[in-house]
């Protein structure tokens, strides 16, 4: 069996698309958390933020309504703060981030997420944009 990769997923999201697409393209089903209906656990999204080597600042969504309002960009909000800003508001949650045996990644571009596939790409993946990220053999172009 193969080991379980989860993508905390935003299906209104073209990145998040198609990051779940090119873990499909590696011939792995993910577990699919769509975080906006699912929030993560405050300990999950700790983890997640931590594992992928980001800070607080870096993993919080700036061009959402909620960061504005509440004025998270003020310097004095320590990332315990900015952590429960987020669990109230998944919507600051940025995404997708995606789980492997390999890492933990906040894959923006998409295409981050072929560093912690354990699986090769199976073929052809072209983005919802059109540009061309894995050619006809499975390799990727950028």
């Amino acid at each position: 069996m193969s080991p379980k990769i989860k993508i905390y997923h935003n299906p209104a999201c073209g990145t998040s698309r198609n990051t779940l697409a090119l873990i499909r393209n590696s011939g792995q089903e993910p577990e699919v958390i769509e975080y906006l209906e699912a929030p993560p656990s405050k300990v999950e999204l700790i983890n997640l933020i931590e594992k992928s080597g980001l800070s607080v600042r870096e993993a919080i969504r700036q061009n959402v309504e909620p960061f504005q309002t509440h004025k998270l960009d003020q310097q004095h909000l320590t990332d315990d703060q900015l952590i429960n800003f987020m669990l109230e508001y998944p919507i600051l949650i940025n995404r997708p981030f995606v789980v492997s045996e390999l890492g933990v990644k906040l894959c923006r571009p998409s295409e981050l997420v072929l560093d912690i596939l354990p699986n090769p790409q199976l073929g052809t993946f072209i983005k919802e944009d059109g540009e061309m990220i894995i050619d006809q053999n499975g390799k990727r172009i950028k």
